[in-house]
């Protein structure tokens, strides 16, 4: 038998310790990555308000905005679903993404998202949009303001800023997510500055989803309101 050095054999076991740690590590699953906390908008009246349902409100962001028919889609079960459930659901596109590609889908004018869009009954539409602050708005100085995205869809609306959602389960505002005809009210920026951007992804559902209504998915409202 060959003879070993103590401290050779110490390392050999040390760097086989290693390796079977580095191939338990590449079969596990990370955990997942909570969502980052909301932030409470403000309730005062905000000291400038523009309109993102006009031209000219959407142009003050150069915001062009993206349309685009969400379907329901039949994929594979999730991991340690039980044995009789071999598929489930999901929705495609999944445009929440910052650096999602929308540069193939119609563009529709600010003054236009109130537009009846979708075929009724459970659908679902995504809007995209990229708003950049300006340095002013008239005589409105931006800089160091608190920025918030409101936007009220008709029915529901989930809204992801830069490719997150904040969320907490069981408050009802601030929230990304609202209930039936509700507006959402979504913190941008606490202290904004002029060139920061913003990518929105409104994803607006038809509802309620179990009554399968007749109507259809558009904007009731969307705006952005600064506080100084």
């Amino acid at each position: 038998m060959r003879w070993i050095p103590r401290n050779g054999l110490a390392a050999r076991v040390a760097l086989t310790a290693a390796a079977l740690t580095s191939a338990s590590l590449a079969f596990a699953q990370a955990p997942p990555v909570p969502p980052p906390p909301p932030i409470m908008p403000p309730s005062l009246p905000p000291s400038h308000v523009v309109d993102l349902m006009t031209t000219a409100g959407s142009a003050v962001f150069g915001a062009q905005w993206k349309v685009m028919e969400a379907k329901i889609v039949e994929v594979p079960a999730a991991p340690n679903a039980r044995p009789e459930y071999k598929t489930t659901n999901n929705i495609k596109p999944r445009a929440d993404g910052r650096d999602f590609d929308d540069s193939s889908w119609p563009t529709i004018d600010g003054k236009d998202l109130g537009a009846r869009l979708g075929g009724g009954h459970v659908s679902f539409m995504w809007y995209r949009a990229l708003l950049t602050i300006p340095a002013k708005i008239g005589d409105f100085d931006t800089a160091g303001a608190q920025a918030v995205f409101t936007v009220l869809i008709d029915d529901y609306a989930e809204v992801w800023v830069n490719g997150q959602m904040p969320r907490r389960s069981g408050y009802p505002s601030p929230a990304t997510i609202q209930g039936l005809n509700m507006p959402n009210r979504v913190v941008l920026g606490t202290t904004v500055n002029p060139g920061d951007k913003f990518q929105l992804a409104i994803f607006g559902i038809n509802g309620p989803i179990s009554v399968a209504p007749a109507n259809f998915i558009w904007f009731r409202e969307a705006r952005v309101e600064f506080y100084k």
